[in-house]
């Protein structure tokens, strides 16, 4: 009883309110509700401290940022549902909060866009700063053995590499990317690629948006996201939608970065977050329906690459056996 009346104490004020309907929206910083609220840092870090201190945020340290979210478990977070569930959503505040809060959202899409642009004709070398992507592919290589997937879907695809490396094995692939400077580099690379080998006519690339794929539910058996969401401003969601788009029995595979501190990757190079933990990809892949395999661990100097595989469950909701695969000799699972 005293857990629910502290949170429902740390609730019952006008901008802790506006704090957590907006942290319910997507992981924010203080400097972010600072803009969002037009209240000083000192006066939102209290706010905050007590929303964490009741257990109604979680509060998220990645290297020298600090992201603040909807509490996701215990009787808090129930209650904190329940809360919000009966504030108007025509409320002028917060009808007025959102709005500041998609200009903010635009502005780190703007600027995340502007660097894929000005990078575009780089991405290889920038993506492999930090550990040998060779290894990786003959891992990915591995976990999709030739005739394993009919219908692939790459989010992301930047340079179409994926499509290059996994395009043989299957029966045909789509590469989706936000960006028509990297959609044009893609579509360079592949056309190059086929010239040597002729396997790569059934790869098509597409302009889309991670958070609303222009696919019908069910249409892939299997989504790649490689070295994509550590950019995302919302990869709960990127997962969520990966997830509408697979057919049941179909799997999902994110390559990204195991937790980091490596701050200057967001000034430099645009990142959004540092790495995640096995537990968070898990809990995405959980809330998206999807049911996780063993992680494989592929450590690197100084960043470590992780490889999380989820699966559909078929129509009676049973999830398919995983496959035995081997993996490159510095894999870790």
């Amino acid at each position: 009883m005293e857990a629910l009346l502290s949170a429902l104490r740390a609730a019952a004020e006008p901008t802790r309110m506006r704090m957590l309907m907006l942290c319910a929206e997507t992981e924010l910083t203080v400097t972010d509700l600072t803009r969002i609220l037009g209240q000083s840092q000192p006066r939102v870090s209290r706010h905050l401290k007590l929303l964490c201190d009741a257990g109604l945020l979680d509060r998220v340290r990645e290297g020298s940022w600090v992201f603040y979210r909807l509490s996701r478990a215990g009787v808090e977070a129930e209650l904190a549902g329940r809360i919000m569930g009966l504030v108007p959503s025509t409320d002028a505040q917060l009808v007025l909060d959102r709005e500041r809060l998609g200009q903010i959202k635009q502005q780190r899409a703007a600027a995340a866009a502007a660097y894929f642009d000005r990078n575009a004709e780089n991405w290889h070398r920038i993506r492999s700063l930090h550990i040998d992507e060779r290894e990786v592919e003959r891992v990915l290589l591995d976990l999709v053995p030739p005739g394993s997937a009919d219908e692939l879907l790459d989010i992301g695809t930047g340079t179409g590499r994926m499509l290059e490396v996994l395009g043989p094995r299957v029966g045909s692939a789509t590469g989706l990317d936000q960006s028509r400077e990297m959609l044009a580099v893609a579509r360079a690379n592949l056309e190059r690629a086929n010239l040597h080998d002729g396997r790569l006519r059934h790869c098509s690339l597409r302009l889309g948006d991670m958070y609303k794929l222009p696919a019908p539910a069910a249409a892939f058996d299997l989504v790649t996201i490689h070295q994509v969401l550590h950019y995302a401003e919302e990869p709960a969601h990127a997962i969520i939608e990966a997830a509408r788009v697979l057919r049941p029995g179909g799997r999902l595979i994110v390559v990204d970065f195991a937790p980091h501190d490596l701050d200057e990757l967001r000034d430099r190079h645009a990142h959004r977050r540092l790495g995640f933990a096995d537990q968070e990809m898990a809990d995405f892949a959980t809330a998206a329906g999807l049911t996780v395999d063993p992680v494989i661990h592929m450590p690197g100097d100084p960043l470590t690459v992780s490889i999380w595989q989820a699966r559909k469950g078929d129509a009676a909701g049973r999830a398919p056996r995983a496959p035995v695969v081997a993996t490159a000799p510095r894999a870790v699972s």
